[in-house]
């Protein structure tokens, strides 16, 4: 039998009772009391009826109750399915009925979701964050394998709901790599976990990996407003704060204006999204730190790349492949590609999902003879760093020549007025489709269109300039950070129709 995350994170923390290893609240657990939160967990769980392969959904904000929980039900050789709390009662209730669970956990005062989610046929615990979970009967729903740990339910870029089976040798294998290849991280760290658990990059390398190499978090409830972050980093003293590009503006832009983050933070590893090259710039001037940019999808448990280390970094690529992938490029008629040529990225290896949960079709759809397709557009250098292009999905088609939103986006963010970009192909009767812009402008700072659109002419061919840029406020974000470039899309449409009618 493989082996399983209860076993070596317990075998770790049975070692070392007394060291601290959960910061909430300004305070620091040792492992003793987070210990004894898990076995009063899995004690409840199990007098409940919670048995093997049955799933727990966790709808809960970061705290030592995700990780508690995750323990206690593996312990019982089931899995836990983390969700996003913020969602709406009619997105939890589609992902609810995907995933079959035994029960729901969620903090007090939410007395219209609970009613929703009962209503719906599911039993509900409602708890305290960092309180064991009481005693209430669940409902067993159709067991799965002992091997799943987690669940994650994903919409991706696509809007389409999935299911990501995630094995406790899929996330042993992730974090484990993780930790021995970048090798920025060190045996004293202590991490930030404040990136969502419902998005893998939370869960996995801000929870578990600190859990199973021994290193101490510090776990706050949600980022937002980033001066949240700052205070825990400053009092926890902590060194690896991982992230996505919004969450690394936010705090950029905080810091920026005044507010004290101490001298403990190392080091932002960097994903989920495309980075602003600007922003290590801006790191090292405002924070005297660098970002190690890394690339990783929900199915990969999450790891696929990251720049190792500083002195062996490359800028606006997303690093190399962690050892244990096997990968390849290849053009839309299956061939692989010539070094440095763009294709789609497939993967295989330890760290891959088995496939989707109850989902035979869309498993085919994504895997040919063991081999994943990312989906995404990449480059790979003569020394095996990659660039992420794009999804496959946001290519846009000008005049016959591909376009990539990341190529442009990068371009623009190099103004000094812009903040962020994000670029969308809209219709067009000759080309077919042409980019279309949309900047956010950093603070007292002011560009026209034409002053952009010149900016783009001097860096990139004619047809990757963009024709029409709109300045807006903000974007439409993912609960984990990224920008939905299908959103816009929509808005596109929908402005469109509007001024036609």
């Amino acid at each position: 039998m493989s082996e399983r995350l209860e076993n070596r994170i317990l075998l770790r923390l049975q070692a070392e009772l007394k060291e601290r290893t959960l910061w909430w609240k300004g305070e620091w657990w040792p492992a003793n009391r987070f210990l004894a939160l898990v076995e009063a967990c899995e004690t409840n769980l199990r007098e409940s009826g919670f048995d093997e392969g049955q799933r727990l959904v966790l709808l809960l904000p970061n705290c030592p109750l995700v990780l508690a929980l995750s323990m206690a039900a593996w312990r019982l050789k089931g899995a836990v399915a983390p969700l996003n709390l913020q969602s709406g009662a009619a997105a939890i209730a589609e992902n609810l009925g995907v995933l079959d669970p035994w029960g729901v956990v969620m903090p007090s005062g939410m007395e219209s979701l609970d009613e929703a989610i009962r209503a719906a046929g599911h039993s509900t615990f409602v708890c305290q964050l960092d309180e064991p979970i009481q005693k209430s009967a669940g409902i067993k729903g159709n067991p799965d394998l002992a091997e799943t740990a987690v669940v994650f339910s994903t919409s991706g870029t696509t809007g389409t709901p999935k299911a990501v089976i995630i094995t406790h040798s899929n996330l042993l294998d992730n974090t484990t790599r993780v930790f021995e290849f970048v090798e920025e991280l060190r045996k004293d760290d202590v991490f930030l976990n404040v990136l969502p658990n419902f998005h893998t990059l939370g869960y996995s390398v801000s929870g578990i990996l600190p859990l199973t190499t021994g290193l101490p978090q510090a776990i706050i409830p949600g980022f937002m407003p980033p001066q949240n972050a700052i205070e825990a980093i400053r009092e926890a003293c902590v060194t690896v704060m991982v992230a996505v590009p919004t969450m690394v503006a936010l705090t950029l832009a905080t810091a920026a204006k005044g507010a004290d983050i101490g001298k403990s933070l190392r080091v932002i590893i960097c994903g989920g999204d495309r980075l602003n090259p600007n922003f290590d710039k801006r790191a090292r001037e405002t924070m005297n730190l660098s970002i190690l940019e890394g690339y990783g999808l929900t199915e990969c448990s999450p790891v696929v790349t990251v720049n190792p280390c500083l002195a062996r970094r490359k800028l606006g690529t997303v690093g190399p492949f962690l050892p244990g992938y096997e990968s390849r490029v290849l053009d839309r008629e299956g061939n692989e590609v010539e070094t440095g040529q763009d294709g789609v990225l497939w993967v295989k290896g330890a760290s891959v999902t088995p496939g989707y949960f109850r989902s035979p079709e869309k498993t085919a759809e994504r895997f040919r003879d063991g081999w994943f397709n990312t989906g995404d557009i990449v480059r790979v250098d003569a020394d095996g760093y990659v660039t992420i292009l794009d999804r496959d999905t946001d290519i846009l088609i000008v005049g016959g020549f591909n376009v990539y939103p990341q190529e442009v986006e990068r371009v623009l963010q190099e103004h000094p007025a812009i903040h962020m970009a994000a670029v969308i192909g809209i219709q067009h009767p000759v080309s077919g489709e042409i980019p279309k812009a949309f900047v956010i402008l950093k603070e007292n700072e002011t560009v026209s269109q034409r002053e952009l659109v010149q900016f783009c002419k001097e860096k990139l061919a004619h047809y990757k300039v963009p024709r029409k840029i709109e300045f807006v406020a903000s974007f439409p974000l993912s609960p984990a950070g990224k920008v939905l470039r299908r959103k816009l899309r929509e808005m596109e449409k929908q402005a469109s129709t509007v001024s036609l009618s």
